[in-house]
């Protein structure tokens, strides 16, 4: 299982950063109690393969004292589970103005407290976290794209993965464009299967069908093109931060062409080491 607690100052972000890491897929707790981490973490393990990346929030609200939190990290060490803690702050001046946008209440402000004073507070008294983070992640100036360039790679520093899910969508331009579609590539200028009887009742999965479209006109060299630019790109969209891209092939009917194409494109990016899935979202309409 891996495990991150993320901490830090209350206004600098922290439930911001727990939704990148649901994007990322981790199952993420918001206001997780100190005493009841260990527990969790324990239950999530002991559930198999459900909840393989877990998130857990925690703030100054939820703290009696730091040897809790101190003990309930040997704990999770002497479980064997291993954590990364990411510790979330700002500059004063940015917190304080978030607050004042959101009229919220700083949690350690009251009689005689301002803000600022509160905000220092908080700091002084976080600091032992701070010291033991992994990561520390000041968002003062950050915007959402900067956010999540940074906890992909910081999740992804360890991992051989690609950090990002392909999906390959073949549709019929007859029945409309996914809505979903982050890229569509327009497939109808290929040779069309359809007109060969032997071929018709078949669909792009069909070696056949297949060997047709890419043996005749501009289908290989289109081909070529297709993957110098998905090459490009994809980097870039995880550079970015994208987690998810939906990739589209459309031809006429959504049976012959696209299906082909969609195939193949996926074969390609499997043998490069991305994460591919499929949709062949027209293959069984008339």
């Amino acid at each position: 299982m891996e495990l991150v607690i993320i901490s830090g100052l209350s206004g600098a972000g922290k439930s911001r950063v727990a939704d990148v890491l649901e994007d990322m897929d981790f199952y993420c707790v918001d206001n997780m109690p100190v005493s009841l981490m260990s527990r969790f973490a324990e239950l999530c393990e002991a559930s198999g393969d459900k909840y393989e990346r877990v998130a857990l929030v925690t703030d100054v609200r939820t703290l009696d004292n730091f040897n809790d939190l101190f003990f309930t990290l040997d704990e999770l060490s002497g479980q064997g589970i291993e954590y990364k803690i990411i510790f979330v702050e700002a500059g004063t001046a940015a917190i304080v103005k978030r607050y004042k946008e959101t009229r919220r209440r700083h949690p350690l402000a009251g009689e005689g407290v301002g803000i600022v004073e509160a905000v220092e507070q908080e700091r002084e008294l976080l600091s032992p976290v701070r010291d033991k983070a992994d990561f520390v992640l000041d968002t003062s100036e950050m915007t959402l794209g900067q956010l999540q360039r940074k906890l992909t790679k910081f999740i992804r520093k360890d991992s051989d993965e690609q950090g990002i899910i392909v999906n390959i969508v073949s549709f019929g331009y007859k029945y409309g464009v996914p809505i979903d579609a982050d890229i569509v590539f327009d497939v109808r200028f290929l040779p069309n299967p359809f007109y060969v009887e032997a071929l018709k009742h078949k669909n792009g999965m069909d070696p056949g069908v297949r060997e047709y479209i890419f043996s005749r006109g501009p289908t290989e060299a289109f081909f070529e093109k297709l993957k110098d630019l998905v090459t490009f790109l994809l980097p870039c969209y995880i550079e970015e931060g994208k987690r998810n891209l939906v990739i589209c092939m459309g031809c006429t009917g959504g049976h012959h062409r696209s299906v082909a194409t969609a195939c193949a494109l996926g074969e390609f990016l499997t043998e490069r080491g991305y994460n591919v899935e499929y949709r062949h979202r027209d293959i069984e309409k008339e």
